[in-house]
């Protein structure tokens, strides 16, 4: 190093692997080169006085679905729109990487370079790929995406098995769940994902529901009952144990799920599992109509409560947003708000950008969380399991210089002009407001929202390809 730097941070709360210090972060050609107090970090073209706030890094969204906006247009066009609308909306929220859902019926080998080409031309962050098997020819692709750079392979269990139709999903039943798991155990780093959701037990509460004529947010919770996803937790625990193989569960929502996950991990069973903003700061009896129709559904306050002890003592050790772009007439159906909850689309608008300012604001801010366990589950542990570390996800020397300065203190009403996406007009956190924002985001050393502006345009973002060595820089 010639003791120069691009940019420096300066007067913050550095959170790093090994502890919060404070002082300041340096990076020079996109990478972190020095890490410490303000006095032994090398000079810099342009210094950024943090004003004794943290700096972390960037977060990483490890589930989200772009192409979702596929309804108006065919899903390659949806996938160049919602990069380029969704990731800036990132930004603006402090997430400085994210791994998307590859979702169509046909087979995915054949459009990996147009899948690596349409991130790297539309994206504000880097990106890499989970690929959804639910057809038997995904089954076959998975040892050939394995050397794409695509590792993680969600299957949904057994949900969409009836419910949304739309969405051209289908679903898995435990045979197709044993060939993935199995598969997946030979894949250096593999791991498989499950929507653990039964739909055998919610079709049929669904339509007693149904006849009862209810139409509000508690019964589509009560539909899907907390018991529809220990069921299938509980099955993917057994099978992943029969085949020596590796399963996350996405989106947990029940306190039963962290109870399991528990008992699976104690007998040394690799069962991991995330859980959302959504499901820590919510619960089925709010008045948030149909934008609070999500799948898994919303709960009670049992498993509000347990999602976050899970988060704090180990066994919930991930976060992510499952982030699904859909235009408020089409979420909604055209009947507003609190139109029909059977009908209307499922999935949550914005999560990506309110990501961080809700867990600082529900965790940090209410000392739920530590803002070190913080950094750990939704950077650090997200970058190891995704096969990103310590390229990504810590603040740390020959990292990628991807960082956040969080002002505690800064606040903001969730109203349809707090997102920079898409649809900024709805989310399950509209009219709430959030305390603890990004005052800056960095990506690869390059200050991309300064105070809420947007400063660089889009493109020039790296495909994360996932390998045994992890991910290496300029593949291209």
């Amino acid at each position: 190093m010639d003791g120069h730097a691009d940019l420096r941070v300066v007067n913050a709360r550095v959170v790093t692997p090994s502890g919060t210090i404070d002082g300041g972060v340096a990076a020079a050609d996109g990478e972190i080169v020095a890490v410490g107090s303000d006095r032994n970090l090398p000079d810099a073209d342009r210094t950024i006085d943090a004003e004794g706030n943290y700096l972390i890094p960037g977060f990483i969204d490890p589930h989200v679905h772009w192409g979702l906006s596929r309804y108006e247009y065919d899903y390659h066009e949806g996938l160049a729109h919602d990069f380029e609308t969704e990731t800036r909306g990132a930004v603006h929220g402090g997430v400085t990487t994210v791994v998307n859902f590859l979702l169509q019926p046909d087979p995915y080998l054949p459009d990996m370079d147009f899948f690596r080409e349409v991130g790297r031309e539309n994206s504000y962050i880097d990106f890499a790929y989970h690929a959804i098997v639910h057809q038997d020819h995904h089954v076959e692709e998975i040892e050939g995406l394995a050397e794409e750079g695509v590792r993680s392979f969600k299957v949904f269990f057994n949900w969409y098995k009836h419910a949304s139709p739309e969405l051209g999903i289908d679903h898995s039943d435990a045979g197709r769940v044993y060939k993935v798991l199995d598969k997946v155990s030979d894949i250096n780093d593999g791991v498989v994902m499950f929507h653990a959701e039964n739909e055998d037990l919610a079709i049929e509460r669904r339509r007693e529901l149904q006849e009862e004529g209810r139409n509000d947010l508690e019964a589509w919770s009560e539909a899907s009952p907390n018991v529809a996803e220990a069921m299938q937790i509980e099955q993917i625990g057994r099978l992943t144990e029969y085949t020596d193989s590796r399963a996350y569960i996405v989106h947990m929502s029940t306190g039963e799920g962290v109870d399991i996950c528990e008992r699976f991990q104690e007998q040394g069973v690799n069962l991991h599992a995330e859980t959302l903003p959504a499901f820590l700061a919510h619960t089925k009896d709010e008045d948030l109509g149909v934008w609070g129709k999500i799948s898994p559904p919303l709960r009670g306050e049992a498993s509000k409560k347990r999602l976050w002890e899970g988060l704090r003592n180990g066994t919930v050790e991930y976060l992510g947003t499952d982030h699904c772009p859909h235009k408020i007439e089409f979420k909604e159906k055209g009947e507003g708000k609190h139109g029909d909850v059977w009908e209307a689309i499922p999935g949550d608008n914005n999560g990506i950008e309110y990501f961080l300012p809700v867990m600082m604001s529900e965790g940090v801010n209410e000392n739920r969380i530590s803002m070190e366990r913080l950094v750990e589950v939704a950077c650090e542990n997200n970058a190891k399991r995704w096969g990103l570390y310590p390229r990504k996800g810590a603040l740390a020397e020959g990292s990628d210089a991807d960082m956040v300065i969080v002002d505690l203190e800064k606040s903001a009403v969730v109203d349809d002009d707090f997102y920079h996406t898409m649809e900024p007009r709805y989310s399950t956190f509209h009219g709430e407001e959030l305390t603890g924002l990004p005052t800056h985001t960095i990506v690869g050393g390059e200050v991309v929202v300064e105070d809420g502006e947007l400063q660089v345009e889009k493109g020039g973002r790296e495909y994360l390809a996932r390998g045994p060595e992890g991910v290496v820089r300029n593949e291209t």
